[in-house]
């Protein structure tokens, strides 16, 4: 039985890359919290919220994403992974590649468009 309420296979993705960043379970904080929001009666009334923080880093993720807390459990080592790769990778990170790859889109639009309003003004 999974610990999230995942697949296996993404149970075992997630402690794959917990231990490629070295995030380890017994130096986490995790404490739950009653949500906030969408999710009605249940999340104001259930601690379905978690809390994460990484002692060696100092870094805190607070997850709210699900009205499960099994899954907000799974989400926030998700993000805390995340948050340590872009922090020891800094550019070469996934999250860093993925916002430069939008950034160079963005650019080529914006010169497509500035070309396109140049050849219709043009008489």
């Amino acid at each position: 039985m999974s610990r999230f309420g995942v697949t296996p296979a993404k149970e075992a993705e997630l402690f794959a890359r917990m231990a490629a960043c070295g995030l380890l379970e017994q130096d986490m904080d995790e404490s739950f919290v009653t949500s906030g929001g969408p999710g009605g009666q249940h999340v104001n009334r259930t601690a379905t919220c978690v809390r994460l923080v990484h002692r060696p880093s100092g870094l805190e993720v607070k997850m709210q994403r699900a009205r499960s807390q099994a899954l907000n459990r799974f989400y926030a080592r998700r993000r805390l992974c995340e948050l340590l790769e872009s922090q020891q990778l800094g550019s070469a990170s996934s999250e860093a590649l993925k916002r430069d790859r939008i950034r160079k889109n963005k650019a080529r639009r914006r010169r497509r468009a500035r070309k396109t309003d140049i050849v219709e003004d043009q008489p």
